[in-house]
């Protein structure tokens, strides 16, 4: 019995020191944080985020006007794309996709994953750069030298040239929610948009396809998601076990 106990204290020190040593090694980064954020400018919105704790992930935040998030929002739906995936296991970060603020903005966003000794992604340090103050400039310096006809006939062949511009690592478009609520709506949305059916009138079939798009979207990762999503489909919190039990089988 006390040999149990002894290997029982000695596994769970060695679980505790393991976890500091993460835990340590991601709060290292909130210098970074502040640091980003006081050299970038107000442009450019810095994220730490704490992927233990996907409702509440956000631990520190520079510039959070850009997004609307504070310490303590939750993981956005891209990121949760991107662990389904496991995109980290060959990328140390991706650069430069598309994100979309509260404001309707549009940012050009980025995502660093910092690992464990093992290569398992602990956190993320995230910058959302908002250019919509540049654009704007650009927009009233261009009027002041050439005449209104040219500014619109040139218009279409600016909006492409600005998208080749923005090289994009993919086709990731990483949407802001501010709580666990928001974020559930959104995913759902989403997942949903295209339908022509009301969501409460889908057959079997057409809820499995769903189920499965907001599994892979991590929905069922947040808290409150089982209920949510069965009052959505009108249906029991029963049907949602069962959907998730084939979809992981």
């Amino acid at each position: 019995f006390f040999c149990l106990v002894n290997n029982y204290q000695l596994h769970y020190k060695d679980v505790r020191v393991k976890g500091t040593v993460m835990l340590d090694l991601l709060y290292s980064y909130k210098t970074t944080v502040k640091f980003l954020g006081s050299v970038l400018g107000p442009d450019y919105e810095v994220v730490l985020q704490d992927l233990s704790n996907k409702n509440h992930s956000v631990i520190a935040i520079e510039n959070g006007h850009i997004s609307g998030r504070t310490i303590g929002s939750p993981l956005t739906s891209a990121v949760f794309q991107m662990l389904s995936s496991k995109v980290y296991e060959e990328n140390d970060f991706i650069a430069n996709y598309k994100g979309v603020a509260e404001n309707g903005h549009i940012l050009r966003s980025s995502s660093m994953f910092i690992k464990d000794s093992n290569g398992n992604p602990i956190g993320l340090l995230c910058i959302n750069f908002d250019d919509s103050r540049y654009m704007e400039l650009h927009e009233k310096l261009f009027s002041m030298i050439h005449p209104g006809n040219f500014i619109k006939n040139i218009a279409f062949g600016l909006s492409n040239c600005t998208d080749n511009i923005k090289d994009l690592s993919s086709s990731i478009t990483e949407n802001f929610a501010i709580d666990v609520a928001a974020l559930r709506e959104q995913i759902f949305n989403d997942a949903t948009a295209n339908l022509k059916t009301p969501v409460d009138r889908l057959n079997q079939n057409e809820r499995k396809e769903i189920m499965i798009k907001l599994h892979e979207q991590g929905l069922f990762q947040l808290k409150g998601s089982i209920p949510f999503v069965a009052k959505r489909f009108s249906c029991s919190q029963a049907t949602i076990y069962r959907y998730l039990g084939e979809i992981n089988n």
